[in-house]
């Protein structure tokens, strides 16, 4: 698959907004293994080939287990997600899937549970940002397995 375009190249103003944002959601509320699943769980659907492939090997960087990255497919079948992580996953998926239920009132009250209303928002802002990514990804054909993680702690 060849590139279409490069955004930063294109849109250099955009992509400095996008990496601020990125800064912002590495220091927010929410822990950074938790905002690396939701972004893994969220390039799953979109299928952002780029996406999975970071988002695996930050979680990898960070010592996520490989039972845990197998299973996030089928997370609601698996018992090794906690359930602050199940609650995060969901609202992941309601708000990656808005088309599929306007984020249903029974998916809020269970995040509602996990998080407080800054959790909350974090978690939504980083939601939102995945799907931005995913979409400029995959528009652009980014080619996958390039990415390399940042050493942990850098």
């Amino acid at each position: 698959m060849k590139t279409r375009f490069v955004p930063k190249n294109g849109s250099p103003g955009a992509m400095q907004a996008m990496y601020g944002m990125e800064e912002y959601l590495h220091h927010c509320s929410i822990e950074v293994p938790l905002i690396h699943l939701i972004k893994l769980r969220a390039s799953q659907i979109n299928g952002c080939a780029y996406c999975l492939d970071m988002h695996w090997k930050d979680l990898r960087a960070l010592g996520e287990t490989e039972q845990r990255l197998y299973g996030l497919d089928a997370w609601r079948e698996c018992t090794w997600y906690s359930g602050r992580e199940r609650a995060a996953l969901a609202w992941t998926e309601a708000v990656t899937l808005v088309t599929q239920g306007h984020v249903p009132d029974a998916v809020y009250e269970e995040v509602r549970k996990q998080f407080t209303d800054q959790e909350l928002s974090d978690l939504t802002f980083a939601v939102a940002t995945i799907n931005v990514w995913n979409r400029l990804s995959i528009a652009a054909r980014t080619p996958a397995g390039t990415y390399t993680p940042k050493q942990v702690g850098a």
